[in-house]
């Protein structure tokens, strides 16, 4: 490809028209390499740092804190200012490469040795640089130069020979500005979603009983009565286990019974089900498959143990499942007792390459109730509302994720 050929960007800030020049890395700055003549008793002390290998792959962007001690040398090479740092290799080509800028000024910090650096010698704006060294056109071609078989591996030589979109300066502070601004979008939602997660394993902690306690640290006002001690067996009148009618029996399949298995649910959102199968009144007539009664609790007891719902309608499930039916307690506290209950066993599953726990032994495990249906039916209350949250959180997370893809993939060539 000639350097001069002209390129344009899919979408464009208004008022600028310009082609955008194709220019080779290497004529526009030159590489450096990490630390080298280190051995291992150099690191975790001293007055230096040096960038890690997981800062650099992990942001576009480096993390000042994301930086550990080393002693000082003068003879490494110090990261200045919008340096760019690049992964030499990963277990996947599609991994390999991965960029990150510098942002910070301070002395006396180095790269690891599992990158290398760049340093521009051209103007370039340092976010228009880092966003677009992660854009897919650029990712291509980071893969196509991958080389390996169990670990790939990149030439920075290679590198420096790759042709990248460089508009003019205002046009790149522009596009840098935007995704900076999107970036720092994403990472308050990420903020607001990890502060949520935390504050629903506090109050599992706090409105539950703990060590033998019959009494939770926290409750609603109104109720003061001790809690009292059942088996999970209580808590239904009647329990279903599943199974998975036959693939190639097409009679089966595409009906309108939900059949779930471990991967539709997750650990963190009891809530929310992934429903993309779904099965017929002949599968349950003639398989293994179980019709299970609306309103029950479907927890996973094999692959994925530590995943529950509620299924508001009727349903079938994969043969990893107990389902307890006709409940005798608030579904909702139920359903939060159950997860509260499965996060502490988790530590405790017996099993070797798949973890899991029997139905029998799950069906023994001891839960404490309120002996009011009105605190259960508070706090189940409670534990969904912020579910709830937790999920438009993570809703809008995703629909910014995408966002910054979409316009990745569309304001750079």
């Amino acid at each position: 490809m000639n350097a001069n050929q002209a390129k344009y960007p899919q979408l464009r800030f208004k008022g600028f028209t310009d082609h955008w020049e194709q220019r080779k890395l290497g004529k526009m700055g030159y590489t450096f390499t990490g630390l080298s003549g280190k051995t291992k008793e150099d690191f975790g002390h001293g007055n230096a740092k040096f960038v890690t290998y997981m800062n650099v792959f992990s942001s576009p962007v480096s993390n000042s804190e994301m930086v550990e001690n080393v002693e000082v040398d003068s003879k490494q090479h110090q990261v200045e200012y919008g340096d760019v740092f690049f992964t030499t290799s990963s277990e996947t080509p599609q991994e390999v490469g991965m960029s990150s800028v510098w942002l910070e000024t301070a002395e006396n910090i180095y790269l690891n040795s599992f990158c290398f650096g760049y340093h521009p010698m051209v103007e370039f704006d340092p976010y228009y640089l880092a966003f677009m060294l992660r854009s897919p056109v650029i990712r291509k071609k980071f893969m196509l130069l991958a080389q390996g078989i169990s670990r790939y591996n990149i030439s920075k030589n290679k590198v420096m020979e790759m042709l990248v979109p460089v508009p003019e300066i205002v046009e790149q502070q522009k596009i840098g500005s935007f995704f900076k601004e999107l970036d720092d979008t994403i990472t308050l939602h990420q903020r607001k979603l990890a502060k949520l997660k935390e504050l629903k394993q506090g109050y599992l902690q706090k409105l539950f009983p703990e060590n033998g306690s019959k009494f939770p640290q926290l409750r609603f006002a109104g109720f003061a009565d001790a809690w009292k001690q059942r088996k999970l067996s209580d808590f239904s009148k009647t329990t279903y286990g599943g199974g998975t009618p036959k693939t190639a029996v097409t009679e089966y399949w595409d009906g309108n019974i939900p059949w779930i298995q471990s991967s539709n649910l997750t650990v963190d959102d009891v809530q929310e089900v992934n429903l993309d199968k779904f099965i017929t009144d002949d599968a349950i007539k003639n398989s293994a498959a179980k019709l299970i009664p609306a309103n029950s609790i479907a927890i996973v007891t094999r692959v994925g143990v530590g995943k529950l719902t509620l299924m508001k309608q009727e349903f079938a499930t994969s043969q990893d499942f107990l389902s307890l039916s006709e409940l005798h307690v608030d579904e909702q506290f139920g359903l939060y007792s159950i997860y509260k209950l499965l996060q502490k066993e988790l530590n405790n599953i017996q099993g070797t390459s798949i973890k899991g726990m029997t139905k029998a032994d799950l069906l023994t495990k001891d839960i404490m109730i309120p002996v009011e249906k009105d605190e259960q039916i508070k706090i189940g209350s409670f534990f969904k509302q912020l579910d709830h949250l937790i999920t438009l959180h993570q809703r809008k997370l995703k629909k910014l994720q995408e966002l910054k893809k979409g316009y990745l993939q569309k304001m750079f060539c």
